[in-house]
């Protein structure tokens, strides 16, 4: 028995329909093939087109990356000079430390005589009047051997110690303290003639009537420049306090002697920002 093969279906090519009014011009025609129930579409290629052109953005961040590296190898370079010249300065520092040894220079208060301390007041407490006479012996050593100090002229003011009133100042000259040498200043007048206000007389008073009289405490201050052979050092201020003196109120004309010997003085720098002085 033999197999039935079915027709092939024929295929159909439509034409394309003359062109309008009866032009053989015009555009291409278009073809239609129907092979097996599907439909193709021819699709017509064009080898000489081209994509258009797109310009690619301009990329800022591109640029700016090599300044931001130069900034920051700036600053690291910066840093790492100023780390550098910070260890010099403190070897330096260190090795002059160890070779000198520097200290610093002392004061002693060798002796404080009271010839006037009075406190008078109006009978109706409207005024208080303040008289102070004090005459001082300073000295000043200098325990360097290969330091010498420069000292401008000195301020010095003698102020109650409890209530921190100011009692009198006077100055002592500019002088230079060579190497292991010791300067001694006889004869140093304190005093002063002033008014004071209410507050100050009730802080004042309760200390002038103590039996084992008046705490007091000296104060100098000035600036002073270091020298070392040839080199010198920028000046700076000091101030020398001189406390733990008691001294009692004169009778009399005499003069009364104060008890320095428990006073001890200390020497403190004085760095002034601005303003403010610490």
């Amino acid at each position: 028995m033999s197999d039935k093969v079915p027709p092939s279906k024929p295929t159909v090519t439509a034409a394309a329909p003359p062109a309008a009014n009866g032009s053989s011009g015009g555009a291409a025609a278009t073809k239609t093939a129907i092979t097996n129930g599907g439909t193709k579409a021819a699709h017509l290629y064009n080898p000489t087109s081209r994509p258009p052109y797109s310009r690619q953005p301009y990329n800022r961040r591109h640029h700016n990356r090599p300044r931001r590296s130069y900034c920051c190898c700036f600053c690291c370079w910066s840093i790492l000079v100023i780390l550098v010249l910070v260890l010099l300065g403190a070897i330096t520092s260190t090795v002059l430390y160890v070779l000198f040894r520097p200290d610093r220079p002392s004061f002693t208060l060798a002796s404080l005589r009271i010839h006037r301390l009075n406190l008078t007041t109006a009978a109706d407490s409207s005024s208080s009047h303040l008289s102070t006479l004090f005459n001082l012996t300073l000295s000043s050593k200098n325990p360097n051997s290969y330091l010498s100090f420069s000292y401008d002229p000195f301020v010095v003011s003698c102020v109650s110690s409890n209530s921190d009133v100011f009692l009198g100042n006077g100055a002592l000259p500019a002088f230079v303290s060579e190497s292991k040498n010791d300067t001694t200043f006889k004869g140093v007048v304190v005093a002063t003639s002033s008014d004071l206000d209410v507050d100050t007389v009730k802080s004042l008073r309760p200390d002038l009537k103590k039996k084992n009289g008046v705490s007091l405490k000296v104060e100098m201050d000035t600036r002073v420049m270091v020298k070392m052979g040839g080199s010198k050092s920028k000046k700076v201020g000091i101030r020398v306090t001189c406390d733990g003196i008691k001294g009692a109120i004169p009778r009399g004309k005499s003069p009364s002697l104060a008890n320095v010997s428990a006073a001890k003085c200390k020497v403190d720098l004085r760095i002034k920002i601005w303003r403010w002085t610490f």
